[in-house]
């Protein structure tokens, strides 16, 4: 079995990749969307996003990153991933899974999910950029509306030449609702010959192994579950117990660290409350302390709340 990390765009920074990686068994993280258009962008926009470049493409704790790009056109698309590959990375990821309405308006993410003739051009063009050894790989939904175009879709983005792919099972117009429909990817699963990783209402080991049973699936990618509880991976590869809030408030207070080092305390205040609105789904004491830090605008006062706690 192998555990990804999900790219989770404006969440699961390399800050917040490298904490998360430093406590489980990751086998790869995904990048955040590095949005393409209609140019060749320079390598500062790769650095950004991926700073792990600097560093064999690899997370602090070693785990390896692999660059998503997003976007409509095969050429620009294919253009974008030759240059992610001369700077280093180790493998391109293709996001058709978005349902942001600012992403999909653009006919970017899961709304390319209603033309699977330009699934199979865009992974192709970018197949043929990227170099034979490295993998190129793709993360869809189950549909737009429905949940019907799932196996048109897996299929062409396996013609087009992807290497495995990731299936969050639920449409676009799910959004994040549950239930997740795991036996639908089981359709995908025996359609493929390439491998199909399950996500998707994932937030414990039981469920994991639930997912992987109903899908057919042996690899599993973490998205929300990973940040509601942190050890998450490490709980389902390891049989770990869940980290007691203390440990939380531990991982909070060297999130802080981080952000402050990394020169990103002007986000500081927004993500650490992103970050226990997640939590509260598994630990009710994060509710209480999201109330004390709510009103709070400034880093040193938010770190000080919880160095207090």
């Amino acid at each position: 079995m192998r555990l990804i990390l999900a790219p989770m765009e404006g969440v699961l920074d390399h800050l917040m990749r490298d904490l998360l990686t430093r406590i489980n068994p990751f086998d790869l993280c995904v990048t955040e969307f590095i949005r393409v258009v209609d140019m060749r962008l320079p390598p500062k926009v790769f650095y950004r996003l991926c700073p792990e470049l600097h560093q064999g493409c690899r997370t602090p704790s070693g785990t390896p990153v692999r660059i998503q790009l997003l976007g409509q056109e095969p050429d620009w698309l294919a253009e974008n991933a030759e240059q992610a590959c001369l700077l280093g990375a180790e493998g391109i990821d293709l996001n058709f899974g978005c349902p942001a309405k600012t992403v999909n308006k653009h006919r970017g993410g899961a709304a390319l999910l209603g033309d699977s003739e330009q699934l199979y051009r865009i992974a192709k063009a970018v197949r043929a950029a990227v170099p034979a050894h490295l993998p190129v790989s793709a993360k869809i939904r189950l549909g737009l509306e429905d949940r019907d175009s799932y196996l048109e879709n897996s299929q062409a983005l396996a013609e087009g030449g992807v290497s495995e792919l990731a299936v969050h099972a639920r449409s676009k117009r799910d959004g994040y609702r549950p239930p997740a429909y795991w036996p639908l990817v089981a359709d995908i699963r025996a359609a493929l010959a390439i491998p199909v990783i399950i996500n998707g209402e994932i937030w414990n080991a039981d469920q994991a192994t639930l997912a992987q049973t109903q899908s057919g699936c042996r690899d599993v990618m973490l998205g929300r579950g990973a940040l509601a509880l942190p050890n998450l991976a490490a709980t389902i590869k390891h049989g770990a117990a869940s980290m007691s809030w203390e440990q939380v408030i531990e991982l909070l207070l060297d999130y802080s660290a981080l952000e402050v080092e990394g020169n990103k305390s002007i986000y500081y205040p927004n993500r650490i409350k992103q970050w226990l609105n997640f939590l509260k789904l598994q630990y009710p004491q994060a509710q209480s302390l999201f109330g004390q830090v709510r009103t709070l605008k400034h880093t040193d006062d938010i770190r000080q709340t919880l160095a207090a706690v």
